[in-house]
Formats: structure tokens, sequence, C-alpha cells
């Protein structure tokens, strides 16, 4: 089952139009690089395992994303490909390279609709983009979703100092399927025009590479972060439960240093060497969330740092969280519980006697709860707010969102949580309202805010607005059953104290 937390937190994407689906076959589509034949369901059209980009193999590992070579056969496109190479930190481990491939879910009436390409979580570590079941956000928003693999860990974001402009490889596959949904949208009833980038957890820190990278102006005009923001950072454990401090971003020099070392780990005083190592070599190093390398073409310059200075992508965005995001990591700390220790691992001892001030544990029931509540304030809310309210809202127009539906199902999380310790509304836990997830069943009163927030989701995309006020001194938008409106997010996750504290590492 822990094994499975990282599935969701760490856890737990220039020719014209090409063609369009022919009236005799409806399956089959043009692309740019060649036919693909999809599968045909009762409201919906689905093509998978379609290639962006050429494998990233050889030669090719540690480059930009090169052209695919093009075919004349129909290809088949009624399976996905395979899951970026990773390690078993999510559950399924993967020593495939040859992964860059897409997904596209469309209505069956076809029409100019909003694209909406999703950047799958997993802290650029895990996952792949096939386990978003995307028929409902497709068929009730009516819009084109577009889902991604792209490369994880050392393969998409190595930055040794012998690749130049190296680090971010999995941020330039992703700006390569944007760059392929330009030339391709209009084959499959979709609007090039009108396309939304949207992630969650890491797929949000993504998110937000894009917003700030200069390589992705053009490629869209929406974008949605989920439980992710350009200002977040944990200490020890904050995210994953064993593992280190750290952050979406890592500095070039750090970056550097890292990767001259874990060469020396593997035997290799070269790139050449390195490439010539099989993927498993990586695979079995597993050390949690990835950075992105911060300093190149990609990113010459940290996030936080572009938004503060307004040199950024403005477009329209959607910024939010869950109501308890950290309840998803404490669940996973063993027993004995040391609740003060825990504190002193992520924010040193000063602070730590200030955190048990103000989260005591009579407050909350019991220390995995009031921990639960530090992680959410200190590691996810008040960084997330911190883009809203600082950062994003002075210059683009800024809707801020919860998810607090403490009813959302667990799924394969379940056995995490307890009467004692309910789930609440945790990290990843709106994912199962947007898309269909194995495992996490919606109730009818469930599957009516799903149908809420799916309505909204896509009609900021559709409009850029998604039905609620922007964002003004910590007023977001609430999905929750009965109790949909606004909220002052920053008085609810006591981001004052945060601010006074000090929570960034």
């Amino acid at each position: 089952m822990k094994k499975r937390l990282s599935l969701l937190i760490a856890a737990a994407l220039l020719a014209g139009p090409v063609g369009v689906a022919q009236a005799s076959e409806p399956t089959l589509v043009r692309t740019d690089a060649g036919p693909v034949r999809g599968t045909v369901l009762a409201d919906h059209q689905l093509y998978q395992g379609i290639p962006y980009a050429a494998p990233p193999v050889g030669e090719l590992r540690w480059r930009s994303p090169q052209p695919v070579t093009p075919w004349t056969a129909p290809r088949d496109a009624t399976a996905p490909g395979a899951a970026c190479a990773q390690a078993a930190g999510a559950g399924s481990p993967s020593s495939t390279e040859d992964c860059l491939y897409l997904n596209v879910d469309t209505p069956s009436r076809h029409g100019r609709k909003p694209v909406m390409v999703y950047l799958h979580g997993g802290g650029n570590s895990y996952l792949s983009g096939a386990g978003y079941g995307t028929g409902r956000l497709a068929v009730q928003g009516d819009v084109v979703v577009v889902t991604i693999n792209y490369r994880l860990g050392f393969f998409g974001f190595f930055g040794h100092p012998d690749l130049p402009d190296s680090g971010a490889y999995g941020i330039e596959d992703q700006q390569a399927a944007l760059r392929w949904v330009q030339r391709n949208a209009t084959a499959f009833g979709g609007d090039p025009r009108n396309v939304t980038v949207f992630g969650e957890s890491g797929g949000a820190f993504d998110v937000c590479a894009h917003v700030t990278s200069p390589l992705s102006r053009g490629l869209f005009h929406r974008a949605i972060a989920q439980s992710g923001g350009c200002s977040t950072t944990w200490g020890a454990n904050g995210v994953i439960h064993g593992k280190a401090a750290g952050a979406p971003w890592i500095s070039q020099k750090a970056a550097q240093a890292d990767a001259v070392a874990v060469s020396a780990q593997l035997g290799c005083s070269d790139v050449e060497c390195l490439r010539a190592l099989p993927p498993r070599a990586f695979t079995a190093i597993d050390r949690g969330t990835t950075p992105v390398v911060v300093g190149n073409r990609v990113l010459p310059v940290h996030p936080v740092e572009a938004l503060r200075s307004g040199r950024f992508n403005r477009v329209p965005v959607i910024w939010g969280n869950t109501r308890d995001e950290g309840r998803l990591t404490s669940a996973t700390v063993p027993e004995p519980f040391d609740y003060p220790g825990l504190l002193e691992q992520s924010f040193g001892a000063d602070r730590a006697a200030e955190i048990i001030a103000e989260y005591p544990v009579s407050a909350y029931g019991n220390a995995r709860l009031a921990y639960g509540a530090v992680l959410t304030d200190g590691v996810w809310a008040c960084n997330q707010l911190a883009d809203d309210d600082r950062l994003l809202a002075r210059f683009t127009p800024t809707y801020g969102y919860e998810f607090a539906d403490r009813t959302a199902p667990a799924g394969w999380f379940k056995d995490l949580f307890s009467e004692s310790f309910p789930a609440g509304a945790p990290h990843s836990f709106e994912l199962s309202y947007l898309f269909d997830i194995p495992t996490f069943d919606l109730n009818p009163a469930q599957r009516e805010l799903a149908a809420t927030m799916i309505r909204d989701w896509t009609t900021f995309a559709r409009t850029g607005k998604p039905g609620w006020a922007p964002y003004r001194s910590g007023r977001v938008h609430q999905y929750e059953l009965g109790g949909i409106g606004q909220i002052n997010a920053l008085t609810r996750h006591n981001c004052s104290f945060w601010n006074s504290v000090g929570n960034r590492v």
C-alpha cells in the first residue's frame, strides 16, 4: 500500500491542420506523421499510444526530443504506449525508454473544441498518462483531452556538466507534445488556438514550469495547477515519509554536483559511459521526487523569480489545493508516532516548539491529525496561496479553489485510514472527480459534485473563466458536498503563522 502512495503524492504535456476523421471509417485520423486508427466508444473516440517524438534511446538519451519517423499504413492506436522508465516507488516499475507517446480522447461530435492537455502526477519520477480515464471529462465537458508520457527521474531531469542546457528534458518532452497538439488538434476536433495545460502534484509543478518557461510561450492559453505551486518547498518527510527535504526546483550548480556523484556511484566518468548503461542501472536508484533544473534555456530563472518580476506567460490560471493535503503523508508514518520528533526533523528544534504550540494534539484529537494539518498548511496550502496572493494575481486573471469533500472515496488508500484517523480530503483525492480511476468509485452525490467540477474546469478551458470570482485576499472557491461557495483559505490554513515562522527549507 505504501508503494501506491507515491502514485498520487509525489504524489500521490509547423504545419497547419493535417486532416479529419474519414466518414467511411470514423476511427481513422491522419496526423502530420501518418494515420492512426483508434477505438470508437458510445459517445467518444479514444486514440492511444501516438508517438509525438522519436524514442529517446541510445545517443538520444539526454537530448532534446527529436521528430518521429513518419509512417504511411494506419498505425494501431487502441492501446497506450509503455510507461517511461521509473523505479518501483509507484508499484509499477518500468525500464522502457521508448515511451514518448500520448493519448487523445475526443467527443464523437467533432468541432472546434477546447483542448486540455493533462500532465500526470508522481513527482516527475513515477506514473504515466494512461492511468487516468478521460472519457467522462471529454464527454461531459465537450472538450478534447490529451494525456502524455514524458521522461522521468534521471532520464528526464539529469543535469550533468557535460550536457549543455540539461536537466529539463521531461519539460522539453511536454513542450514537444504541446507542439504536436498545435499541429494535430484540428484533426481530432480540437482548437489549437484554445489549449489548456493542467496537472496535479508533480504535474502541477510542471504547469508552473510552462507558465514561466520562455520556450512554452504560445503553446497554451490557460493553465490549471492542482496541489503544487511555484513556491512549494518541504522539509524532511514533508511529501513522502522517509525522504529528504526538497523542492520542485534545483539550481544548475547543485544538479551538476549531484550528477557527478551519481556518475561516480555508477562507475562512469563521462556521458558516453552513462549512455551505455542499461535503464535499470538508473531505476535501481529511487530517491522519491525529482526536481527540475533551473538555469538553462528551458527555465533561465527560478519560477518564483519569473513570477515576481512579471516575466512569465500571462495566461488565466486556476491554482488550488485539497482541504487536507497532508493527511496522506501522515497516514504512512509508522508507529510509534513521534509527533515532536517528526517536526524537529522537518523544521528544526526551535521551530518545532512553536509549531506544537500552534498545532497541539489536543486541538485535533490525535497526533496524526495534528501532523496532517501541519503538512497541509505548512507544505501545501500556504505555499500555493503565496503564488496566488503575492505573485500571479498581480499580473494575470487568477482563480483559487479548494477541494474540501471529506467524503471522497479513498480507493486503494482506504487501508491507510480509520475511524480515528479519517482520510478527509487529502492530496490527490479530487482526481476521481475529474477522471475515472480504478477503485475510486463515486456515489450519486459525489457524481453531482464531480459534474460541477468538470463544468468549471471545462468552462475555464473554453472561456478563461471558471464560474466563480477571481482570487482576492485569500478568497477561493470551495468544492464540498452541500457547501459549495467561497472561503478565506489564508485564514483556514493559518498562513499568517506560517509566514511568521518561515516554512521555507
